[in-house]
C-alpha cells in the first residue's frame, strides 16, 4: 500500500486506473477500502477511464492516529487532499466525498477552485450548513467501557462499526470533536464548481439534499431510492448519476 507524508504525518493512499483523475474522499469511521472499494466505485470509475485515488483520512484506516481534536478540522483535512494530489502530480481533478467527506470536499472546493474540476457530496445535505457533523453521543459512545455501556442509538452503530473495523477509538472520538464545524451559507454560496448532491431517500443523518442545492449556484440533486445513510453509499442509483454527472463536466 503506497503512503505519502504531508507536515510529518504519514497517510496511505490508493491510486488505480488511468484518464482523468477523480479523487474520493470517506466518511467517518470508514476507510478508503470500506468506502470506496468494497461497495465497488473504484471499479465503476476505473471501467468507466478514470484515475481514482483515495485515502485514508488522519485517524482512520493505516493513516496517522492523532488525538488533539483540533487536528481534525475538515478545513486541514482538505489540506490533506490536496497534498496527496500534489505529491501525485495532478493539477486538476473531479472530488467526490461521502458524509464527512462531503464535508472535507466542500471545504475543498472552496479552498482550491481552481484545482477542482466537479464536486460530488453523497450523503450531506444542509446539515453541511445546519449541523455541526455527527453528535457528540457518538464521541462518548466511542470512548465508553464497552458496546453494552452504550445506550444512544447513533453511538451504538458506530461504535459496533469501530469494533468491526478495528478503528483507533480514541482518535475517532477526537475527530467527532474535530470535525464538528459547519459552513456558512455565504461559503456555500461560494462554491463555484459543478455540484452533484446525492442522498439515500431514507437517510436521518445528512439532513435535506435541495436547501443545500438552493445555496450552491447550479447544483443538482439525485434521490437514492429506499437507502438509509450507510447503505445509499453503494447504491447503484447512485452510481450511475456519478458517471452521467462527470460525463457532462468533463
Amino acid at each position: 500500500m503506497p503512503t505519502f507524508s504531508h507536515d510529518g504525518l504519514d497517510f496511505a493512499y490508493l491510486d488505480e486506473g488511468e484518464g482523468e483523475p477523480i479523487v474520493l474522499i470517506h466518511g467517518f469511521a470508514s476507510t478508503k477500502e470500506i468506502n470506496w472499494v468494497g461497495p465497488g466505485w473504484v471499479s465503476t470509475l476505473t471501467r468507466a477511464g478514470r484515475r481514482v485515488v483515495a485515502m485514508d483520512n488522519r485517524g482512520h484506516g493505516a493513516s496517522v492516529k492523532l488525538y488533539d481534536q483540533d487536528a481534525y478540522d475538515p478545513r486541514i483535512m482538505a489540506g490533506d487532499v490536496l497534498a496527496l494530489m500534489s505529491h501525485l502530480g495532478l493539477p486538476r481533478f473531479d472530488v467526490m466525498g461521502y458524509s464527512m467527506g462531503g464535508r472535507i470536499g466542500a471545504c475543498l472546493a472552496l479552498a482550491a477552485p481552481e484545482r477542482v474540476r466537479a464536486l460530488i457530496l453523497g450523503g450531506i445535505g444542509i446539515h453541511l450548513v445546519e449541523g455541526a457533523g455527527l453528535p457528540v453521543t457518538v464521541a462518548e459512545a466511542l470512548l465508553a467501557d464497552s458496546l453494552d455501556d452504550v445506550t444512544d442509538p447513533t453511538g451504538r452503530t458506530f461504535r459496533a462499526f469501530a469494533e468491526q473495523t478495528r478503528s483507533d477509538r480514541r482518535a475517532l472520538a477526537a475527530c467527532i470533536y474535530g470535525s464538528r464545524r459547519t459552513l456558512t451559507r455565504e461559503e456555500v454560496g461560494r462554491i463555484a464548481v459543478p455540484t452533484l448532491i446525492a442522498i439515500g431517500t431514507r437517510d436521518a443523518v445528512s439532513g435535506a439534499a435541495r436547501p443545500l442545492a438552493a445555496l450552491i449556484p447550479g447544483a443538482e440533486v439525485v434521490d437514492i431510492p429506499d437507502r438509509d445513510h450507510m447503505l445509499a453509499v453503494g447504491d447503484k442509483v447512485f452510481k450511475q448519476a456519478a458517471l452521467e454527472f462527470l460525463a457532462r463536466h468533463p
